[in-house]
């Protein structure tokens, strides 16, 4: 090679680092080095999202795949009636197919008008929403349809602003796409979005429109799709220009989708919002009674109470209901209206008050009915007001029975062969005590009669005749196994004063024991459910009566009598018949029932298809009424037995000429028969001063009809004559 052609081959400036450089260029080697990399990378991402969802971060394929709406479980009273509703999540699924057309359209045009085009996640929803936020403009939000349900159906993926949420919110909406069809996805998700005053569509009609979702016309299905968005910015009781102003939107959009013609859209635009909320959504009517069959449904069933939608149809019979809550109210007016010696705090006085955390300075009651066959509870109220109080005292409070103590007295007696024409005779008595003192106890009016028969002595309420009988002739022992036995689970001490009803009871369980009598012999446990089903209709659950023979039919029967008497002659006549006017026609019986000062004022009566136990008093136990010389004193005849009367008043005669709200017109009960006499009972014609067999040689007006265990029957002739010669002297 020439010298002038070695000068022109060699590079010069620029040319001479190419020539550098030219010996490293190995494309193949970095074709194949740049492959790895794009792999390496596509790798990882792939990689990334395989393991987005990793453990427990993301639902299974097949959670995704059995997915169940939680639905709260509804409480029905006993003809089928709502009553109330338990769970997290206040929902009621409907079916897509049984909705107006008009209301999926409206959800889809403003949350996701490419829904049905999308495979769950929408890059063009994405672009726009960038693009409204770059341009400040509102062109909805990025998310679609099935990725919003994924996250309402779902905690794993939670609601944090971030983009790792959102990923796992897109895998979880492509898998739902893959499992579900669209009309299986929006159907969900109506049901499952929250809306403000609870869950679903169902809900917020009911809540916010007064009405089921199937009756709701084009705006108002406008306006639900607007509340969806942002619920506590677009409620229309509250910010009513932002829900207009977002109801016309969605409007706007479902003529731009071709769902209505402008000129629709702009009709419906002039329809009204709800002015005021719908009365009675949330209502509770027998808030008590509710929270006791949620306590027991808890217990058996667990969380599945809460989420699955089950079906409790319970024993309330809702117009019972009302006619307790009547009649007590009833009751506490009339205690408080009564200044001069009811000195407490009103119940008034405590409007404001949200909740207390003990007891409440006001006067309480405590009322339940029930079925004395079934024990079926129809009614109950525990306290006054459950919000501020939720202690339910029908079926926690312990106090003391007073003379509602006393059947239990004469039960034992009954049994033991004692008649109920034995003589006692009601005069002092002195009995020692533990400390060392003297018990001297007296009668309620502080007279003594002398002789009367334990029928006088129950139907007076005479404390003298139940304090000898049960301490002296019974035994105190006998009294406690026959209470105990009946149904009182509470402690009964074995005192003298016991027999007069110095021992605290529960109201459910006075009700419990004394349903042994109108059943003749067989007390039932009391108990509000008839049975759960399932969301499909299946029996989970039917619970059966739980009945228990504790008393011979005949004893029962003789009781029954004596407590008749009760409310024919005795504390509970003028209460029952007169104030609280229940007609002579239906059969009743029962026991008043008075503490020391009037702490605490029963009364438990029954007919032979219905029981009732009331209550007064303040949770605090003190008199109700002040004391002092001359002064008024609380008492069972005077406070609970015309309560117990109006009940049963309406229920035996319904609401005509009910100058209340009560508002069943007819009667709820049948007025059923008195009970019947027994064979082996053996009914006998006596003198009531003396207790002996009827003669002619005693007063004709003294003589009634006694019943008799056999064997117990007097044998001697009543003979006063002496008495009358005598004085002829």
């Amino acid at each position: 090679m020439t010298a002038q052609e070695k000068v022109k081959k060699t590079p010069k400036g620029g040319g001479r680092l190419l020539s550098r450089l030219m010996p490293l260029w190995r494309p193949r080697t970095y074709l194949l080095a740049g492959s790895f990399l794009v792999a390496g990378a596509v790798g990882g991402v792939w990689g990334s999202w395989q393991n987005l969802c990793t453990g427990d971060t993301c639902p299974s394929i097949a959670r995704i795949r059995t997915f169940e709406h939680e639905q709260t479980s509804k409480l029905l009273s006993h003809d089928g009636r709502q009553i109330a509703e338990i769970g997290y999540e206040r929902r009621t699924p409907v079916s897509l197919q049984a909705l107006p057309e008009y209301i999926p359209q409206a959800v889809t045009a403003i949350e996701d008008k490419r829904f049905y085009q999308h495979s769950g996640f929408d890059p063009f929803g994405i672009a726009r929403a960038a693009f409204g936020i770059l341009t400040f403009r509102n062109l909805g939000g990025g998310s679609t349809i099935t990725q919003q349900l994924a996250r309402n159906l779902f905690d794993e993926i939670g609601f944090q602003r971030r983009y790792v949420r959102k990923l796992k919110e897109v895998q979880v909406a492509l898998d739902l796409e893959k499992a579900y069809t669209k009309d299986q996805i929006l159907e969900a998700y109506i049901n499952e979005v929250y809306m403000g005053r609870g869950y679903g569509f169902q809900n917020a009609a009911r809540n916010y429109l007064g009405k089921n979702i199937a009756q709701i016309n084009v705006a108002e299905a406008a306006l639900l799709a607007a509340i969806l968005n942002r619920p506590g910015v677009y409620d229309p009781f509250r910010y009513p220009d932002r829900a207009r102003a977002r109801r016309d939107l969605v409007l706007t959009r479902m003529a731009a989708e071709g769902h209505l013609e402008r000129e629709e859209a702009a009709r419906w635009k002039q329809f009204p919002l709800p002015e005021s909320e719908p009365t009675g959504s949330v209502t509770s009517v027998a808030p008590y009674f509710e929270e006791w069959v949620r306590q027991i449904l808890d217990s058996r069933f667990g969380d599945e109470i809460y989420r699955n939608g089950l079906r409790v149809y319970t024993t309330l019979d809702m117009d019972m209901q009302q006619a307790a809550q009547l009649s007590m109210e009833e009751g506490w007016a009339a205690i408080e209206a009564d200044t001069i010696h009811f000195e407490h705090p009103y119940y008034s006085d405590f409007d404001t008050v949200q909740a207390f955390s003990g007891s409440t300075p006001y006067l309480q009651g405590a009322f339940i009915a029930l079925d004395p066959v079934t024990g079926h509870v129809k009614a109950m109220l525990g306290g006054r007001d459950f919000e501020q109080s939720k202690f339910d005292r029908a079926r926690l409070a312990n106090r003391q029975a007073g003379s509602a103590f006393k059947p239990f007295v004469y039960t034992a007696a009954i049994a033991s062969g004692i008649p109920a024409s034995h003589i006692v005779v009601d005069a002092p008595v002195v009995y020692p005590q533990v400390s060392g003192e003297d018990w001297r106890p007296a009668n309620f009016g502080g007279e003594f009669k002398g002789p009367m028969t334990m029928r006088e002595g129950l139907y007076t309420s005479t404390n003298m005749i139940a304090i000898k009988v049960g301490w002296e002739e019974v035994g105190i022992e006998t009294v406690a196994q026959t209470a105990r036995h009946m149904g009182i689970q509470t402690e009964i001490e074995r005192f003298p004063s016991t027999t007069i009803g110095a021992a605290e009871v529960i109201p459910i369980q006075i009700a419990e024991a004394y349903s042994s009598f109108p059943s003749l012999g067989t007390k039932v446990r009391p108990f509000p459910i008839l049975r759960v089903e399932d969301s499909e209709g299946m029996v989970l659950w039917e619970p059966q009566p739980e009945r228990t023979q504790v008393l011979d039919s005949l004893v029962s029967r003789i009781m029954v009598s004596m407590l008749e008497d009760v409310v024919i002659r005795g504390t509970g006549y003028n209460a029952i018949r007169i104030r609280g006017g229940l007609p002579y026609q239906v059969p009743a019986a029962g026991k008043t029932g008075t503490t020391n000062d009037g702490t605490d004022v029963w009364f438990t009566g029954f007919t032979p298809n219905l029981l009732a136990t009331v209550w007064f008093g303040m949770d605090a136990p003190i008199p109700i009424f002040s004391l002092g010389p001359g002064k008024r004193q609380a008492t069972g005849g005077g406070l609970a037995a015309p309560v117990w009367a109006s009940f049963m008043r309406r229920v035996y005669m319904g609401g005509d000429g009910d100058n209340t709200s009560f508002q069943a017109q007819n009667p709820l009960l049948p007025i059923e028969n008195g009970w019947p006499l027994l064979p082996g009972l053996n009914a006998v014609l006596v003198d009531r001063s003396t207790g002996k067999l009827a003669s002619r040689w005693c007063a004709e007006e003294d003589r009634y009809l006694e019943y008799y265990l056999p064997g117990t029957e007097p044998t001697e002739l009543c003979d006063r004559s002496s008495r009358r010669f005598r004085g002829l002297r």
